[in-house]
């Protein structure tokens, strides 16, 4: 028997002119947690009541408005511990949320990897920590995200001693995997593997693209937060080897601790030979961009990057982006060439193309380095063979003696 999916009503702050483009977002966040979005009450804000947020007159508004109804109120921001339980109290007991928590909700249903597990139950007791108030019904409330998921509803009865140290043991597990991670990535430093991550905004085609480019079955689906574990692939261009890294998606307003308990999963985005900031050509793309670059910026990102608007076979004049931006389609494969093409020319400076001439006496001499280029061509002569090839800057002093030009 499926479980009833949890009704949302929505208040949604007008403190900006963003608000438009949160609403729509957190619309999709609801059914991508599974939810029945079943309405909105839009709120001006000029100034925030510290116990409530919005005012007295609104609340008592929005109380009349859902007498009877069996829903969950969410709030379209961050709430502090003490304007949750206000909220609630003032709203006859019904059960608050805000954003981050139908986020963090999401962030548990995707998780299918130990560490991705691990991240999610870490960030979410963070967060529940300092929302420990009452009793109860209170507690209840406070505990959980939109469903039963997570560590909020399992917990519940646990004190803060308890959690604090789950959040030890957590920490604990999570620096192990960093460890193995971090050796993983000095291994991959150590063979030469070139990698690219795929970042950006949620639900802008990353894992698409990722599938398009190798081959591979990686979980597709038109909803925020899809992809929450990040995946390695690899792919070749021009002949050359490459890891492509498809990582957790960004968000407007995504909180800074929320950042940290992924930022181990994020490290390949971090410390890539080049990024792929994949924008969604027929959506905010603006914001999109902006938002990443923020995000990246908070985390030390210092990586070259390449704009990639995707889906622009939905869009018809692309005067009005970027500059330097590559136009592809993730769907149907368009601008593929161009964008491998743009690939090897940011990476340019960490290869040498080159022609060798190997004389058959030395057949075995170049046969011992082999392993370290990228043969793109071979030609046979009556003295040796010719070869164009593309060498690793690192690597180009083992060929010195072969290269022809």
């Amino acid at each position: 028997m499926h479980e009833k999916p949890e009704i949302i009503y929505v208040i949604q702050p007008i403190e900006n002119e963003n608000y438009k483009i949160l609403h729509s977002e957190i619309v999709s966040l609801i059914e991508s947690a599974n939810a029945e979005y079943a309405g909105t009450i839009y709120q001006n804000i000029r100034e925030i009541n510290p116990a409530t947020y919005i005012g007295e007159g609104k609340l008592q508004e929005l109380c009349e408005h859902l007498d009877g109804l069996d829903v969950t109120v969410l709030f379209n921001g961050e709430l502090s511990p003490s304007q949750t339980l206000n909220i609630s109290a003032a709203l006859g007991g019904k059960k608050v949320i805000d954003r981050t928590t139908l986020i963090l909700d999401i962030f548990a249903l995707r998780a299918e990897s130990s560490e991705g597990k691990i991240q999610v139950e870490l960030a979410q007791l963070k967060y529940i920590y300092p929302r420990l108030k009452g009793k109860g019904e209170a507690l209840s409330r406070l505990g959980g995200g939109i469903g039963t998921r997570g560590p909020g509803e399992t917990k519940l009865e646990t004190d803060r001693r308890h959690i604090r140290a789950r959040l030890h043991s957590l920490e604990q597990k999570l620096a192990e995997t960093e460890k193995r991670r971090t050796l993983l990535a000095k291994r991959r430093k150590k063979e030469q593997v070139k990698t690219i991550a795929l970042v950006g905004y949620t639900n802008t085609g990353k894992s698409t693209l990722l599938n398009a480019l190798t081959g591979a079955d990686v979980f597709v689906k038109n909803a925020l937060f899809a992809t929450l574990d990040p995946t390695s692939r690899a792919v070749e261009i021009e002949g050359v080897p490459f890891l492509l890294v498809d990582t957790v998606g960004f968000l407007q307003s995504l909180p800074h601790y929320l950042i940290e308990a992924f930022k181990s999963t994020l490290e390949s985005a971090i410390h890539c030979d080049l990024a792929l900031i994949v924008c969604d050509a027929a959506g905010e793309y603006e914001m999109q961009l902006q938002t990443t670059l923020s995000t990246l910026r908070d985390m030390n990102f210092t990586s070259p990057y390449l704009t990639v608007m995707n889906k622009c076979d939905l869009v018809e004049d692309t005067s009005v982006y970027p500059k330097d931006s590559v136009f592809i389609s993730a769907k149907n494969g368009k601008g593929f060439e161009k964008l491998k093409l743009k690939i090897m020319e940011s990476l340019q400076h960490e290869f040498v193309h080159a022609t060798l001439f190997i004389p058959y006496e030395k057949s075995a001499q170049y046969g011992a380095i082999r392993a370290l280029l990228t043969e793109t061509n071979v030609t046979y002569t009556d003295l040796g063979s010719e070869i164009t090839a593309i060498i690793p800057v690192i690597y180009a002093d083992k060929f010195r003696e072969f290269i022809k030009k």
